[in-house]
């Protein structure tokens, strides 16, 4: 198997302006923030991003004026509200910001991961997000072939890349995901390319011994990078809780209108 370790430099690399990018996690839970950085300070831009439930991954990417575009379900900070910066770029009208399902963005990244055109979602015919997604392309009333009546048929996702932040990965591109997984091994089988970030390298015998914890196998793994707590401030379940006070900052600096300064900061931090 292939040496696939690279460091966050040249993992940014396989990054084009305009990409479509996924990233892992929920809201506080296992974001690829250190990724994120890098990718801030390599000045590329224009980019779609798309999750059902992101949150300081979305805000501090589009508050640094590199997305044109945003798909999600919901972007927010849990108890702390809405993703501030999300809904300052959305009302003054710089990002086109397309709200989805959760629904839909699942079944989407599982036709993506499943090689499918798509996945029929139910439940959302009679809301006004279908008439947007139809023309936009991305959802289609269809007639259940077995007699169900109309169904939404989901266009599949399929990122250009997406970076998932896991617990342990081997040099060859092996990755363990603890705890909930969300729908990060369907964003890892439906991207083109995958960024692997991990807390630790361990070596390929862990998952010869261990191989239920092979969650993403190497052979959709296009890099490898060891980058020791890479989702602070959000969590990294067995590893770190989030850092609570750390997310209230920033979204202090928000509100006092210091988001750019915190911005340097943070990539300084990688």
């Amino acid at each position: 198997m292939k040496d696939k370790l690279v460091d966050l430099d040249a993992a940014v690399d396989l990054v084009g302006s305009g990409d479509t990018l996924t990233f892992s996690g929920v809201s506080m839970v296992r974001k690829p923030m250190a990724f994120i950085a890098k990718l801030i300070q390599s000045g590329k831009k224009d980019f779609t991003i798309i999750d059902r439930e992101p949150g300081m991954d979305f805000d501090i990417l589009i508050a640094a004026g590199c997305v044109k575009c945003a798909r999600a379900a919901m972007v927010g900070f849990e108890l702390f509200g809405l993703a501030p910066n999300v809904r300052k770029a959305v009302q003054e009208g710089e990002i086109q910001f397309i709200e989805e399902t959760c629904g839909a963005v699942v079944n989407g990244l599982r036709a993506g991961a499943m090689g499918l055109p798509f996945l029929p979602v139910k439940g959302i015919i009679g809301t006004d997000l279908v008439e947007l997604h139809e023309k936009l392309g991305n959802w289609k009333i269809i007639n259940d072939p077995f007699g169900g009546g109309e169904i939404v048929a989901v266009k599949a996702i399929v990122p250009d890349v997406a970076v998932i932040h896991v617990q342990k990965a081997d040099r060859c591109g092996n990755a363990s995901l603890e705890g909930s997984r969300f729908e990060d091994v369907y964003k890892a089988k439906a991207a083109k390319k995958l960024i692997i970030t991990a807390e630790e390298i361990v070596p390929t015998d862990y998952f010869k011994e261990n191989p239920e914890r092979n969650t993403i196998p190497y052979c959709y793994t296009t890099a490898v990078v060891h980058v020791p707590k890479g989702a602070y401030p959000t969590a990294c379940p067995n590893y770190y809780p989030p850092d609570y006070e750390e997310v209230l900052r920033y979204l202090k600096m928000c509100r006092e209108g210091k988001v750019k300064e915190y911005i340097d900061e943070f990539i300084r931090r990688w």
